[in-house]
């Protein structure tokens, strides 16, 4: 039971804290929640689908199909990031404005709302197909009976979700001048947070050299199967043992993104 709920609070906890931030953050955007909501059912329908056909995804590719199959989905769902964040550094100045506006329509605000959908439905993908096969895992090693994970995976559950909501609740409390500021540094963080596990599993195909591996270690003050741990792997990247090239991926993309920002809000200035 506790290794179900261990399990199944990691990677809720991940999805619900990407999904918290980017409610948080397309607040004031007409129908954004919807989008939200329809990316969250595609990405549980889409996680079940492949936990159904894992067998093939892990034989493709001479056996590191899966690997492959978590680095194209993080490194989509990261582009989907870079342009919600340059979107919102163009239009976070319109959404403080008519914040109380709930009917007024933003320029391109369908095109950001349809990369929520994108977004959110990677980040369920992911972290839906990894808990159904690590359950299996368990429940084919003899590692718990039905109930008992049953009973963990509702506990690890409603705590992921716990969580993922308190942070969205909390967010929400930041008074407006400063709100798109924070939640565009969370969002930031987190594209590179996935851009760095991207290259982990590259590395892990064979696909990339590691540029040293360990860079450091710091498993032993702060270790990722730990609370404090988790909350921020999920939401900066943290890894304990990181490999070079992941520092790599996370700081180049971390300043292709502040650059797109930077001239996201320059061309809108000179526009008006």
């Amino acid at each position: 039971m506790f290794a179900t709920a261990i399990i199944v609070f990691r990677e809720v906890l991940e999805a619900a804290i990407i999904i918290g931030i980017l409610a948080a953050a397309t607040r004031g955007i007409p129908g954004s929640r919807r989008w939200l909501a329809a990316g969250l059912l595609a990405g549980l329908v889409g996680s079940g689908v492949v936990a159904t056909f894992t067998d093939v995804i892990g034989s493709f590719a001479s056996g590191v199909g899966q690997e492959l199959f978590n680095a194209i989905v993080l490194g989509i769902a990261v582009l989907m990031l870079a342009w919600h964040n340059i979107w919102m550094s163009s239009h976070g100045a319109a959404l403080a404005a008519n914040a109380k506006s709930v009917g007024k329509n933003i320029s391109d605000g369908t095109s950001e709302c349809s990369a929520l959908l994108l977004i959110v439905g990677l980040a369920v993908l992911r972290e839906g197909s990894e808990t159904v096969l690590f359950l299996y895992g368990i429940a084919a090693s003899g590692g718990g009976g039905r109930s008992s994970m049953l009973l963990g995976g509702l506990f690890g559950t409603l705590a992921g979700i716990a969580v993922g909501y308190t942070i969205f609740a909390g967010l929400l409390r930041i008074p407006m001048r400063w709100f798109f500021t924070t939640t565009g540094i969370l969002v930031l963080l987190l594209a590179s947070g996935m851009a760095s596990q991207a290259a982990h599993f590259l590395i892990q195909a064979d696909l990339l050299p590691s540029l040293a591996a360990p860079l450091w270690d710091t498993s032993a003050l702060l270790p990722e199967n730990g609370v404090p741990g988790m909350l921020l792997h999920s939401l900066i990247g943290y890894d304990s043992r990181p490999a070079g090239m992941q520092i790599v991926f996370y700081l180049t993309v971390m300043a292709a993104i502040v650059a797109g920002m930077r001239w996201a809000r320059h061309t809108h200035r000179s526009a008006r």
